[in-house]
């Protein structure tokens, strides 16, 4: 039978089982899959292998975010009875060792890797021609039998006035910039007070910067505990960044000022760099998919297994719009490249309950399932079990007492339904309660767990342990009580 789809016929031959556009996180991890299986695949990518997290994201801001620390580790010295000069920031050493560690990492994720594991590679521009073609750079067409799209996303610029004019940079094009300058630049702007913005300002404040946050909600961090967000502000607020909750940025006017506006008026910032960091869209322009009537409201339109309106293009990673960490990307290939390999047989529904996050400021803040705040909107019933850092010997012997273990349990039950780690670590920590809850184990599992001594880890277990003493069985220790008291006459 002729399959017709916008008016374009289904070939009866195919060159490749699949094709991935995007080499980023999620479509690396789907070609490998596919070529494990010995599918025949072809993964296009018009820019860098690796995509944003290893060349604009994850990488380069986790080696500015080491070097950062470092410099307010020795600022700090004192504090551990080591006296030391301030430290001197070559903001030219600093950039060129995240250019050094974003090539250690770059064989991971290179053309020669993946072809070596069966993968064909393309350096080119992808463009759907009709829903079992693309083209690639207008010169050479292949077709497949099913199409992973992971272009991912990018940074979202707001249409204020005067902002094509006003130098702006991202996320993605900050990099690149800071690597020509010899010093960080004496006043920075940063607009949007969520992770990529916290972490950013954090950190070039350490390095020499002053910084000014602009966030137009009245707190940091709106998808996180109030409380743990706010010690996120606290600590920033003591590194020097100027945090502006609360302020709408209006428009930039000449010589970079920019103006906001709060409840008590207009306010001009005198800035010699801005980044915006208020959030990122799907990168879905300009691959034909708005042709393939695949794009709503500029975002594909996808159901619970990763499908678009044409099952057998899929998504996966940040362009699906659904969560934006690197790893959730992977865990979204996994879904798409099985659910389009499999096809018509077998479907697997993405599943998103036991995805962690951490935002990388100093205290880390790492979340896992459902937060108060979600148990509340989705109705669901729960209690919380807290331990504070401060009680830890780790901590206390490290100065980093600051943050708490919050762990979100069903009623009457140690099922773990969520947890926010906030404090030294918190990432690390977190990895223990995520692991629970994939496999189903609750809090006398992980208290049952022999921890070494003296460690960050042991903050989950006399977590589990505060659960513990807040459901003792009181009947039977009542009659323990008398039954010891009768052996002591």
């Amino acid at each position: 039978m002729v399959v017709v789809v916008n008016r374009a016929t289904k070939p009866k031959r195919f060159d490749r089982n699949l094709i991935v556009i995007g080499a980023g996180s999620a479509g690396l991890v789907s070609a490998y899959i596919a070529a494990m299986v010995q599918a025949k695949v072809t993964l296009i990518e018009a820019h860098q292998m690796g995509g944003d997290c290893l060349n604009t994201g994850c990488v380069p801001s986790k080696a500015l975010i080491k070097s950062a620390r470092v410099a307010h580790l020795v600022s700090t010295a004192a504090r551990f009875g080591v006296e030391t000069p301030a430290p001197v920031i070559n903001f030219q050493t600093v950039m060129q060792r995240i250019r050094d560690v974003i090539t250690a990492i770059e064989p991971h994720d290179s053309v020669e890797r993946f072809t070596s594991l069966g993968v064909d590679c393309i350096k080119g521009y992808a463009r759907f021609i009709d829903p079992w073609t693309v083209e690639i750079d207008g010169n050479r067409r292949l077709t497949a039998q099913s199409f992973i799209i992971a272009t991912g996303a990018e940074p979202l610029v707001p249409p204020l006035p005067g902002i094509d004019t006003s130098g702006y940079l991202t996320s993605e094009t900050l990099w690149n910039e800071f690597a020509k300058r010899r010093a960080p630049p004496k006043n920075l702007v940063i607009l949007g007070g969520g992770p990529i913005g916290c972490e950013l300002a954090q950190s070039f404040q350490r390095l020499g910067a002053q910084v000014t946050l602009v966030e137009l909600a009245d707190r940091l961090l709106l998808k996180e505990e109030a409380e743990a967000a706010a010690l996120v502000m606290e600590s920033l607020r003591a590194d020097g960044v100027e945090i502006l909750t609360g302020h709408k940025a209006v428009r930039f006017e000449p010589d970079k000022r920019l103006i906001v506006e709060a409840s008590a008026g207009l306010r001009q910032i005198i800035y010699d760099d801005v980044i915006i960091a208020m959030g990122r869209k799907p990168r879905v322009c300009g691959f034909g998919l708005e042709e393939l009537g695949l794009v709503v409201d500029g975002k594909l339109a996808v159901d619970g297994f990763l499908r678009t309106n044409m099952p057998h293009i899929l998504c996966a990673g940040d362009v699906a719009g659904k969560q934006q960490l690197t790893h959730g990307g992977s865990h979204e290939a996994w879904y798409a490249s099985v659910n389009a390999l499999a096809r018509p047989f077998r479907k697997f529904k993405a599943d998103y309950r036991v995805l962690p996050r951490v935002t990388y400021t100093e205290p880390e803040l790492a979340v896992v399932g459902l937060t108060e705040a979600d148990a509340v909107h989705m109705g669901v019933a729960f209690e919380v079990t807290r331990y504070d850092l401060d009680e830890l010997d780790r901590a206390i012997a490290e100065g980093e007492r600051t943050g708490f273990v919050k762990i979100l349990t069903a009623p009457g039950s140690d099922r773990i339904l969520g947890a926010t780690v906030i404090g030294e670590n918190a990432g690390e920590i977190l990895a223990e309660i995520t692991f629970a809850m994939k496999h189903k184990m609750g809090l006398r599992k992980i208290l049952a767990t022999i921890h070494p001594y003296p460690t960050w880890s042991e903050a989950t277990k006399y977590a589990a342990g505060q659960y513990g003493l807040s459901h003792k069985p009181e009947g039977l220790l009542k009659w323990a009580e008398r039954w010891f008291r009768w052996q002591r006459r």
